[in-house]
């Protein structure tokens, strides 16, 4: 029903290039050759660690919203509120509650606020970092109804 990877911009992958070339021109003093497999290595290794902090998915699938490693059952989820980018800021800095469930993406503005109604559940609500706020709260109505329906 929903899917998005909250992949990285493709500025941040500068970060890896520089990684790279910090190690060489460190390991550079030891020679030639272990400056170039420093280089290669902070390289790899920086993309290793962007790659990962980026393929964090969400997926609205089978009566489920899926946002990293957490899976919850939509008939445990309430109200989805849209939230722009100054909305956005509010609820992951001043209005933010300890408790909450945070996907948060520093590179993404935008995000969803979903309340959460399960009473054995102490987090009070997720914040979800997501490109289409929108389209994920549409998704996550269409799967309440259709669980309803079933």
């Amino acid at each position: 029903m929903y899917d998005e990877r909250l992949t990285a911009p493709l500025t941040w992958w500068l970060f890896p290039a520089g990684s790279g070339l910090s190690f060489g021109l460190i390991f550079y003093l030891f020679g030639a050759v272990p400056g170039l497999l420093a280089l290669m290595a902070g390289a790899a290794v920086g993309a290793v660690l962007l790659s990962s902090y980026g393929s964090v998915r969400i997926r609205v699938v089978q009566g489920l919203l899926v946002a990293g490693d957490a899976r919850i059952p939509v008939e445990a989820l309430g109200a989805a509120e849209p939230l722009d980018r100054a909305e956005a800021f509010l609820w992951r800095t001043r209005k933010a509650d300890a408790r909450a469930f945070m996907l948060l993406r520093a590179y993404i503005p935008t995000a969803l606020k979903v309340e959460v109604t399960d009473p054995q559940d102490p987090t009070p609500y997720l914040y979800l970092s997501t490109r289409d706020p929108e389209g994920l709260a549409a998704a996550l109505e269409t799967a309440r109804q259709g669980l309803l329906a079933a």
